[in-house]
């Protein structure tokens, strides 16, 4: 876990994402338990109630669900439930924006594939 904050962002909304990302990205399989608030707040030094915010946000969306009297758990299906969130937010913040700029400057779609397409080289 990093501990950086982002000072721009909510903290509540940044425990979330962090969440998010470790499930994403294998470190928190289903089933598996997650930090207990607590332990959030004295990781990122911050308030246990802004912590359980975080995380009660996610249960809201059926990424965690609570086990009573033992802590929070990685729902089943929820690496793909967030897998297809952030690619709906990924055409909406980048896809969506790429196009409307790039018709902006008079750029055709083909034009704009290139420049994509020469991105992924220049990345490989």
């Amino acid at each position: 876990m990093s501990n950086l904050i982002d000072d721009s962002r909510p903290i509540f909304v940044q425990i979330a994402e962090r969440i998010e990302d470790d499930i994403i990205e294998g470190g928190l399989p289903e089933e598996s338990q997650v930090p207990s608030t607590n332990q959030f707040a004295s990781f990122y030094q911050i308030n246990p109630a802004t912590a359980a915010k975080g995380v009660n946000r996610l249960v809201d969306e059926g990424i965690l669900y609570k086990k009573r009297g033992i802590g929070m758990f990685v729902s089943i299906g929820a690496r793909e439930k967030l897998i297809e969130k952030r690619r709906e937010q990924f055409y909406e913040q980048y896809i969506l924006t790429m196009i409307k700029e790039g018709k902006k400057l008079g750029m055709t779609i083909k034009q704009i594939t290139e420049m994509v397409q020469r991105g992924e080289k220049h990345n490989e």
